[in-house]
């Protein structure tokens, strides 16, 4: 059957027929929408989510009563705070504990290279807010990040008035990013990472993470692969860059190192082990392989360090519960003789609870969530272990197996063999810890690789500076 065009082409041309005037203004109007709507409904979502946001806060405070503090900042709302340094403002947003660590050194290199640009520091919890306080105090601004409503991103962006925005990792929100555009701010991903589970996650939300990738000056990818998956993501390949990890870059504070030292002198000589940053359901696996360890390590000490300071409790009453003598770090006594459990009970301390150990296992890798920092043991020469769950610390995870200082284990029952066996050799122990060190010095110098590229938003050179 001939087409219509053939059917009518003696009669007149369809390419050649009138078109309305106004054509052009009625498609750039359906393009406009097009973008406009999935924005529309993310924020239609966001203010539908609010009060379950509220209640969440209230809910999280009844074990972390700072949760109820502060609350009106994440509607940008600053009725307390000093007004803003009127100077240039450059602001980093770290979620949390570990995304605040991570940036510091990116801060630091900053800061050195640019005195005159007031720096502001947004997180998300107030363990993040305490970090920031603690490895900065009143050398930057801090408040919390507002949630992604585009009334209260707009009165912060107003408020502080910053020059450019320094994300991590995957914290791309669409609104924040869009009131960037709008206000001159440009926005630069840092660390940047993205999973392939988390980019099937994203491309449900095609259109708006598209327009968001658009409004980024620069990724700076941690490996090839986060790389890749940004460019399936819609990001152009000419705004996206492969720096490495900040975390390579991060120096655990000395002063902890040294007083691990000191205190692991003044115990008896005996085996510890470390289970460090383990999330909710993960607790009582590593306890379990603690049981193992200790039927062929009679004297071995686990130190037990829960993520989340609401946990703390919890984890104690687990292990007095199956039978094992516990005490807690917080309360500043010398370790008894027959203390099977040392429980990592502050915050902060970490760089301390890994200098007191032999043998690392790093937590949120024998449950779904997927693990915490595998570089922190590693850059202080101890062998690492971990569980199957790695998607978010894959391309690490993979470097530091092939150089030899990381082992994964399947279950508790692997973790515990793997423990007692690195205990008794310490050759093998030695051997694993220097090769994960030597890869952790390998892959550093991401910070001063970002570093550049928030300077070529800025328009500027660390040499120009000053």
């Amino acid at each position: 059957m001939p087409g219509v065009k053939a059917q009518y082409s003696g009669l007149f041309c369809l390419d050649e027929l009138p078109q309305p005037e106004n054509t052009g203004r009625i498609r750039a109007f359906h393009s406009s929408l097009g973008k406009l709507l999935p924005y529309l409904f993310y924020t239609l979502l966001i203010w539908l989510l609010l009060p379950f946001s509220l209640l969440r806060l209230l809910w999280k405070s009844r074990q972390s009563p700072e949760y109820r503090h502060r609350w009106r900042e994440r509607l940008a709302w600053y009725p307390r705070l000093e007004p803003p340094a009127a100077r240039p403002r450059v602001i980093f947003h770290a979620v949390s504990v570990g995304e605040v660590h991570a940036v510091q050194p990116l801060i630091d290199a900053f800061m050195a290279a640019h005195p005159d640009y007031a720096v502001m520091i947004t997180t998300s919890t107030p363990t993040g807010s305490e970090r920031v306080h603690a490895l900065f105090g009143e050398r930057v601004e801090h408040v919390y990040l507002p949630w992604d409503l585009e009334s209260a991103v707009m009165r912060f962006l107003q408020r502080f008035k910053p020059e450019l925005l320094v994300l991590l990792e995957t914290e791309l929100w669409p609104n924040l990013v869009r009131g960037c555009q709008r206000s001159g701010c440009k926005v630069v991903l840092a660390n940047a990472r993205l999973s392939s589970k988390s980019l099937k996650a994203y491309k449900r939300f095609g259109e708006l993470m598209a327009s968001t990738l658009q409004g980024l000056q620069w990724i700076a990818a941690q490996s090839a692969g986060d790389a890749r998956n940004f460019l399936l993501l819609g990001m152009p390949d000419e705004r996206l860059c492969i720096t490495g990890s900040l975390k390579f870059d991060v120096v655990l504070s000395s002063g902890q190192l040294e007083r691990a030292c000191e205190l692991r002198h003044s115990w008896p000589q005996r085996p510890v082990w470390i289970a460090a940053s383990t999330r909710e359901g993960e607790d009582a696996k590593v306890l379990e392989a603690c049981r193992l360890v200790l039927a062929g390590l009679p004297d071995a000490l686990l130190i037990l360090v829960p993520r989340h300071p609401e946990r703390f409790t919890a984890a104690d009453h687990q292990a007095r519960a199956g039978g094992l003598q516990v005490q807690r770090f917080s309360s500043a006594e010398p370790l008894a003789d027959d203390t099977r459990v040392l429980l990592g009970d502050t915050m902060g301390d970490m760089a301390l609870y890994y200098g007191l150990a032999d043998v690392a296992f790093v937590g949120g890798s024998l449950v779904p969530t997927g693990c915490q920092n595998l570089i922190e043991p590693a850059s202080l020469g101890l062998p690492v272990l971990a569980g199957p769950s790695l998607f978010n610390f894959r391309r690490v995870s993979e470097l530091l197996q092939e150089a030899g200082g990381m082992h994964v284990v399947a279950d508790v029952p692997g973790l515990a063999k793997a423990v007692v066996r690195l205990l008794q050799d310490s050759e093998l122990r030695e051997q694993m810890g220097m090769a994960a060190r030597q890869e952790v010095l390998r892959n550093q110098g991401a910070a001063q690789r970002q570093l550049a590229l928030l300077e070529d938003c800025l328009g500027q050179s660390s040499s120009q500076a000053g």
